[in-house]
């Protein structure tokens, strides 16, 4: 559970630790992601291919992220793995964008740590992520 944990909140090991929640900032949490996105370059190297590749993991990794909570908003602490909230605006631009759970806004995250995305490139929500505690319209 603690792994699964990790896939959305990779600093849950620190939190462990110490013993405390901690809520990390959007920039914080775009650092993560850079040191993401550098280590797969480094990895695999840096040509067209390898830059796509690491984008594809990159956008699988935020169809998890994207459900992290800020404890700020949270009503019961600690939460409940299948708790979402609904969509909100964030203190900042970067916040509200890394919350959102549009395949779109995970692409322009992706764009801003490894460039404008070639044409014809599509990513998809993946259909694995679709729960959700708090269900929209659209769903039934």
């Amino acid at each position: 559970m603690i792994g699964r944990g990790a896939l959305t909140k990779p600093w849950i090991f620190t939190e462990i630790k110490e013993q405390r929640h901690w809520d990390i900032s959007s920039g914080e949490r775009l650092d993560i992601l850079k040191d993401y996105v550098r280590f797969g370059l480094q990895h695999w190297g840096s040509d067209t291919k390898v830059v796509e590749t690491t984008r594809h993991f990159l956008l699988e990794w935020l169809s998890y992220t994207f459900r992290y909570i800020l404890v700020g908003l949270l009503d019961i602490i600690p939460q409940q793995l299948n708790w979402r909230p609904p969509s909100y605006y964030g203190c900042n631009d970067l916040e509200t964008l890394m919350a959102s759970e549009s395949a779109a806004d995970w692409i322009r995250i992706s764009e801003m740590l490894l460039g404008k995305v070639p044409s014809g490139f599509s990513f998809t929500f993946p259909p694995k992520h679709k729960s959700n505690a708090y269900d929209r319209a659209e769903n039934g």
